[in-house]
């Protein structure tokens, strides 16, 4: 019934992206209606994946295996786990929104724009869903192009500096775990992600090996001190562009540093995790005081989501100092779990946040804070949904911007008291840039004669924001499904991560 469940997740939306681009501007409303069909279709494929999924088991699910480049002993091979499913997930619903908030304001080229973003679909669950290193690299880089021409094609003023910057950032990253992958191909004969990690090897090579993959996961997530291109990608993107960047390349990071770094090179993962958890300590910390001090929507929520992501890789590498500390591995997987949940929280929310603001740049053409004020005034709903998403993205509970950082948190106070004091900061700091966002932007009395003219929220921007609205408020009253779905691969990833893979 499954067997070919995540091709079709895979190649339909990429097939219907050429479908909409030969559909051509000519025929645009056709080929809107192609776009959502295929983006609704590719969500809804996901939900029998769901009930179907067994979490009682750490292998691999609905998986399709067939010889790719028998040359290299490389494998067209596919399949979910825990960890990878609720990612799957997220990159097919997020979609659905971005497909309906770009339906009337994209002018310039508008089935280019829609072919984009459905190509680029595809090709993010390719790399949640692949088995096969090879392939995992040829959907990793391939999914840069699309973002590349929806950033330089429909950005702002500054789109080609910013496009640019972003693409040599996250390219060259990607060249040093192309090395790693050849030389873990080169010593077990095959691109099998699984046989890598039952691979032994030396802790000189694993630490060669981590420190390339730490290339090109850390400026993928982005990690400080790599993480310069993403405020520049932000503002220039498009709305749609910033959401998807925010909501799933993000998370492709996170997932790197969890399928590839912690199984890969555990105890390389053990000797460095000082180095990823001072890096994301200082990005909770001070990239949450550079988001104090930003005038631009768009920044502040780009530098905030740094600072959120900081959290995941938190989460993911203070399981060896629990482990050392107290021997518990249920306190390792606490963290993993936060991590994971931070993820997909982060998805929903950030993407909500650019959401917002495309909604307010439409009407005024400007993201200045300095512009705003009073919103709530003229646009009452959309106030409503703002201050959800903003009070979500402070740590609010009963929102899922709290479950995983509580998590982490809680976890971290297994580590260090300290780790826990410092990741605490964020829920002080989120607060204080959150909150005085929405005290310049949507309180207070209108600020002008723009503001005033502002129109509330119509059908299509309602519907978008309550699918999101819908989802955080589920998963921060209601985490139990996805932390159920997580568990036995969250405890095997914890196994692997605390045993030596250094030769006998």
């Amino acid at each position: 019934m499954h067997g070919l469940a995540l091709s079709i997740l895979v190649w339909l939306p990429i097939g219907a992206g050429v479908i909409v681009l030969f559909l051509g501007d000519q025929r645009i409303s056709l080929a809107r209606w192609v776009a959502l069909g295929s983006a609704v279709a590719t969500f809804i494929l996901t939900l029998p994946l769901i009930a179907a999924f067994d979490t009682s088991t750490a292998a691999f699910q609905f998986v399709e295996h067939v010889p790719w480049i028998r040359r290299f002993d490389a494998y067209y091979a596919l399949g979910l786990d825990g960890i990878s499913l609720p990612l799957v997930v997220l990159t097919a619903f997020v979609t659905v929104p971005v497909v309906i908030a770009g339906w009337s304001v994209i002018h310039t080229r508008p089935a280019q724009y829609f072919a984009a973003f459905l190509i680029m679909e595809g090709l993010m669950i390719g790399v949640f869903s692949s088995l096969d290193a090879l392939l995992f690299y040829f959907f990793w880089e391939a999914m840069l192009i699309p973002m590349f021409l929806i950033i330089g094609i429909w950005g702002g003023p500054r789109r080609v500096y910013a496009t640019i910057k972003f693409f040599l950032y996250t390219f060259l990253g990607s060249v040093l775990m192309l090395v790693a992958l050849i030389y873990l191909y080169v010593k077990s004969g095959h691109y099998s992600i699984a046989a890598f990690q039952a691979l032994p090897l030396s802790l000189f090579e694993q630490r060669w090996i981590f420190l390339a993959f730490f290339a090109a996961f850390a400026v993928k997530v982005p990690m400080w001190p790599v993480h310069t291109w993403l405020p520049d990608a932000h503002v220039e993107a498009p709305t749609g562009g910033s959401v998807i960047l925010a909501a799933i390349m993000l998370k492709m990071g996170g997932y790197g540093f969890l399928r590839f770094s912690l199984p890969i090179t555990p105890d390389a993962s053990r000797e460095l995790d000082w180095l990823i958890i001072a890096l994301s300590l200082i990005a909770v910390v001070y990239i949450g005081f550079v988001a104090l001090v930003q005038t631009d929507m768009k920044k502040l929520i780009a530098y905030s989501s740094i600072a959120h992501m900081g959290f995941v890789t938190l989460g993911a590498f203070i399981a060896y100092d629990i482990v050392t500390n107290t021997g518990s591995l249920r306190g390792a997987a606490m963290g993993l779990d936060g991590a994971m949940v931070q993820m997909i929280s982060h998805g929903l929310v950030s993407g909500a946040l650019f959401l917002c603001v495309g909604v307010m740049y439409d009407r005024l053409h400007s993201r200045d804070i300095a512009a705003y004020g009073g919103v709530i005034n003229t646009m009452p709903r959309f106030a409503g949904f703002m201050v959800l998403f903003c009070l979500a993205n402070s740590g609010l509970p009963g929102t899922s911007g709290f479950v995983g950082e509580f998590l982490v948190i809680l976890a971290s106070f297994k580590a260090s008291f300290w780790y826990a004091l410092l990741a605490g900061t964020t829920l002080v700091l989120g607060a204080a840039y959150t909150l005085w966002l929405v005290k310049r932007v949507i309180f207070g009395p209108v600020a002008n004669e723009g503001v005033a003219s502002l129109q509330d929220l119509n059908g299509r921007e309602f519907l978008v924001l309550a699918m999101l609205a819908l989802s955080v408020l589920a998963l921060g009253v209601w985490p139990a499904p996805l932390l159920d779905m997580m568990r036995a691969s969250i405890h095997h990833l914890v196994d692997q991560a605390v045993a030596t893979k250094l030769p006998l």
